[in-house]
């Protein structure tokens, strides 16, 4: 039941998502005005923001000067709806469960804003961390919370020494995702921590190869490095206490 609720909270807010992903960036809020057609002008009405329906009803087009409708946004609501109920089966009724829901719907956001934008957003990295702290807060855990608070910063003083050794390698909107990345891995642990920061490195650079290979270019062509952090996040949070305990085993720790 959780997950199938997970997912339906997901759907709703995808929706919601989707303006965030395309008023922050450029500066507007994303509480008025209301959404309308960016051709006509035209306000979208309720019925007409009913996540995936909407879009099938009204096939892929404005409801008043026929403007196509582009394909992104049920594929984002969806997306945000199976990230939610993954998020939900991986944690399932654990009083953490509602922070790392906000942490989900903050990952997609800022993953489709870096990809599109080639920045992370302070109006969203920079509240998100101190939300998600008060959201662990809540569980009483003060042990974890406090390993949480020491990984984030541990974290992202790393990644500061790198953007400030190598300026044009790392930019400061990943330094200040590092520490609320860092925050999440912490509180699973000091294993999900380090397998989780050494993932994003490798999947950042097997994905930028491949990109490179596909669309051209060199070892110094521009690519986003948040949307590998977060990836790299997500496998250290699912599978960071168990790889680490491998491979301490195999040292005979």
């Amino acid at each position: 039941m959780i997950v199938g609720l997970a997912a339906l909270a997901g759907l709703l807010l995808g929706s919601f998502a989707n303006v965030v992903v395309w008023r922050v960036p450029r500066g507007e809020s994303v509480v008025s005005p209301p959404s309308a057609c960016p051709r006509c002008g035209a306000r979208i009405r309720w019925w007409q923001n009913v996540p995936v329906l909407s879009f099938v009803l009204l096939r892929g087009a404005c409801g008043s000067c026929r403007a196509p409708i582009s394909w992104r946004y049920p594929l984002v609501e969806i997306g945000m709806a199976g990230a939610f109920a993954l998020t939900a089966w991986w944690r399932g009724y654990a009083a953490d469960l509602p922070a790392f829901l906000a942490l989900a719907f903050v990952a997609v956001v800022l993953t489709l804003i870096d990809i599109s934008h080639r920045r992370l957003p302070n109006a969203i990295v920079l509240p998100a961390l101190p939300v998600f702290v008060a959201l662990l807060a809540v569980t009483g855990e003060w042990g974890s919370l406090l390993r949480a608070v020491a990984a984030g910063a541990a974290l992202f003083a790393f990644y500061l020494a790198i953007a400030l050794i190598s300026p044009r390698g790392m930019g400061m909107g990943d330094v200040k995702l590092a520490a609320l990345v860092g925050t999440a891995l912490g509180w699973i642990g000091w294993g999900a921590l380090l397998v989780g920061a050494f993932a994003a490195f490798v999947l950042g650079a097997c994905g930028g190869l491949i990109l490179i290979a596909v669309r051209g270019g060199s070892r110094k062509t521009a690519i986003p490095f948040g949307p590998w952090m977060l990836l790299g996040m997500a496998v250290g949070l699912v599978a960071g206490p168990a790889v680490s305990g491998w491979y301490l085993g195999l040292l005979g720790l």
